[in-house]
């Protein structure tokens, strides 16, 4: 390898790297710790549709996405799909059982073509072992994962279908924040029912009506949040009238 390439290959490892720094989980470690996670995470290309990891499968690495989009979903025996979540560039997945050591609890699906960090549990927990700060990090990332699951829950029993719709939409919008001033969301109207609990129909017939208010536009692929504040109003609006007609109950 010439050196004009050995350098251009150190940039782009350097580039991918840079995504594990600016995760809030290691963006404070100090630069020889950082180096040492380097040296332990396994750069994979994954083609849209290739399963990445099982319910069921041991979890003996930890996964951080640096391109791509990853699909985190559960099924039933009769071939009902719900997905848990979609995993965007900059963030990490497969942590609870890299930490527990117990079995996955979900599915994890590329969504898109994706390209990720593999870093194997073997390596990993002797490096959290050794330092402190990160493992106080890991918890408060469960506990954030913890309330994630309890909003989830939350709205499915308190919200009807426009307030879940309007969650899921402006929960999407709020990780697109990753890349500032898009309220694009990439993702088939299918998805999103599998996300909210509702069929693809039902879902189809909301936006529409959204759409006719101006407050999202529908593309291939993709839905476009045009009013926020709205959707807000929405969510808040429906959740507090669910409250208020289960207290009555």
């Amino acid at each position: 390898m010439t050196q004009d390439k050995m350098g251009d290959a150190r940039r782009l490892s350097g580039n991918k790297l840079a995504v594990l720094r600016k995760h809030p989980i290691f963006c404070d470690l100090e630069p020889d710790a950082f180096d040492q996670l380097c040296r332990y995470a396994k750069h994979t290309l994954v083609k849209r549709g290739a399963t990445i990891c099982s319910k069921g499968d041991p979890g003996n690495s930890l996964f951080a996405v640096i391109s791509g989009t990853v699909k985190i979903s559960v099924s039933s025996p009769d071939g009902r799909n719900a997905i848990l979540n979609l995993v965007h560039a900059g963030e990490l997945f497969g942590e609870v059982a890299v930490l527990d050591g117990l079995e996955r609890t979900a599915d994890a699906t590329a969504n898109t073509n994706c390209e990720l960090f593999v870093i194997d549990r073997r390596e990993f927990l002797p490096f959290v072992r050794g330092q402190p700060e990160l493992a106080m990090k890991f918890i408060e990332l469960l506990c954030a994962r913890l309330r994630w699951t309890s909003e989830q829950v939350e709205q499915v029993i308190l919200q009807d279908l426009p307030g879940r719709l309007a969650s899921a939409l402006l929960g999407l919008t709020d990780k697109r924040k990753l890349e500032p001033g898009s309220r694009t969301i990439s993702i088939t109207q299918q998805e999103i029912s599998e996300m909210v609990g509702m069929t693809r129909e039902s879902i189809n017939k909301q936006l529409r009506a959204w759409a006719l208010r101006g407050w999202v536009r529908l593309e291939h692929g993709a839905i476009v949040v045009l009013d926020a504040a709205s959707l807000r109003e929405l969510v808040e609006v429906g959740s507090e009238a669910e409250r208020v007609a289960h207290d009555v109950r």
